[in-house]
C-alpha cells in the first residue's frame, strides 16, 4: 500500500531539511506521496518538485497559521493545511505575505523580551539562521538559545521558555480560520483541519467548532498525527463520519527540531484520493 505524508516542513518555514533534502528523505524512508506545508509560504514548492525522483508524487500545500473561537467562548490558536491552492490567487499572496511579517516582527519581540531577561540571544543570531527567504518561527530562536548553550533541545526550548503563556511569548494576528478555509476554497484548494486536538500543545477546539467550519468548506481533519491520544483520534474518526469530512495521518516532519520521522503517521489512499479530487487550484506532480 502507498506510503502517503501530507504534512512536512522544510527550511522554507521551520524544517532542517532543505526542500530538495525533505524530498530525498521521504524518497528514502520509501514514501510514494508527500505534502510540503511550510508555514505560510509556498517558497518551497518549485525547489521540491525540480528534485522529484521517477514515480514518487509531490502534494504542493502550506500551513496556515489561524485564530479560531474555542466553542467555549475563548480564542485559541489552530493550524490550517492548505493543499493544492493557486499560490498566485491574490487572497492567499497578500495573506501570507502579511503573516510572514508578522512572524519576523514577532520574533525581534520575543528575542528583545530574553535578550532584556539576561538571556544571551539577539536579533542578529536568531535571523543568521533563517534561509533566505524563509518564513520566521520560534523553532529559529529555539534554535539561537541551543547554540547559546541554555538549552539542548528545540523540544526544551519550547517547554521551558517559548511555550504559548511564557514572559516571553508574543502573540501574532492570525487569520481567522473561516476566512482561511474561504480563502482556499476560492484559490482552488483544500482545507484540512492540521491536528485539531494537539492537547499538549494548549487549548484546542471543542468538536462544534469543527462542524462549523465544515458547513463553510472545510474538506478534512487531520486525525493520525503524534500529538493526538488515541481516544481523540477515535473521536475525531466518528466525527469526520458525521459530517463527511476526508480524514488524514501525517507525521509534521521537520527534520531534526522535532524527533518524529517522516511518514511516522500516514494517510489511507482511498482517502487521499478523496481529498484531491476536490482540488481545482494546481496539481499532485507526479516525478
Amino acid at each position: 500500500m502507498a506510503r502517503i505524508d501530507l504534512h512536512t516542513h522544510s527550511t522554507a518555514s521551520d524544517g532542517t531539511d532543505t526542500p530538495e533534502e525533505l524530498v530525498a528523505t521521504a524518497a528514502t524512508a520509501g514514501v510514494d506521496v508527500v505534502a510540503l506545508t511550510d508555514h505560510d509560504t509556498t517558497g518551497g514548492w518549485d525547489r521540491a518538485a525540480a528534485v522529484l525522483p521517477a514515480g514518487m508524487r509531490l502534494v504542493r500545500g502550506a500551513e496556515f497559521s489561524c485564530v479560531s473561537d474555542d466553542g467555549r467562548g475563548g480564542r485559541v490558536s489552530v493550524h490550517l493545511l492548505g493543499y493544492l491552492f493557486d499560490p498566485a490567487h491574490e487572497a492567499v499572496v497578500a495573506e501570507q505575505r502579511r503573516l510572514r511579517a508578522e512572524r519576523v516582527e514577532r520574533l525581534h519581540r520575543m528575542t528583545a523580551l530574553m535578550a532584556a531577561d539576561g538571556h544571551p540571544v539577539d536579533a542578529e543570531t536568531v535571523f543568521a539562521l533563517l534561509p533566505e527567504g524563509a518564513s520566521a518561527g520560534r523553532p529559529h530562536l529555539a534554535r539561537a538559545l541551543m547554540a547559546a548553550g541554555v538549552v539542548e533541545s528545540v523540544n526544551e526550548a519550547f517547554a521551558k521558555l517559548l511555550y504559548t503563556g511564557s514572559p516571553y511569548y508574543v502573540p501574532k494576528s492570525d487569520t481567522p480560520v473561516q476566512r482561511a478555509v474561504e480563502m482556499v476554497r476560492e484559490a482552488g484548494g483544500v482545507a484540512v483541519f492540521a491536528h485539531p486536538l494537539a492537547r499538549r500543545r494548549g487549548r484546542v477546539v471543542e468538536p462544534s467548532v469543527i462542524a462549523d467550519l465544515a458547513a463553510v468548506g472545510l474538506a478534512g481533519v487531520e486525525v493520525d498525527h503524534p500529538d493526538h491520544a488515541p481516544e481523540d483520534r477515535e473521536l475525531l474518526r466518528g466525527l469526520a463520519g458525521e459530517l463527511g469530512l476526508v480524514t488524514t495521518g501525517s507525521s509534521d516532519y521537520h527534520g531534526t527540531n522535532k524527533t518524529t520521522p517522516i511518514a511516522a503517521e500516514t494517510t489511507d489512499p482511498d482517502a487521499f484520493e478523496e481529498l484531491m479530487g476536490k482540488a481545482t487550484g494546481v496539481e499532485v506532480l507526479t516525478g
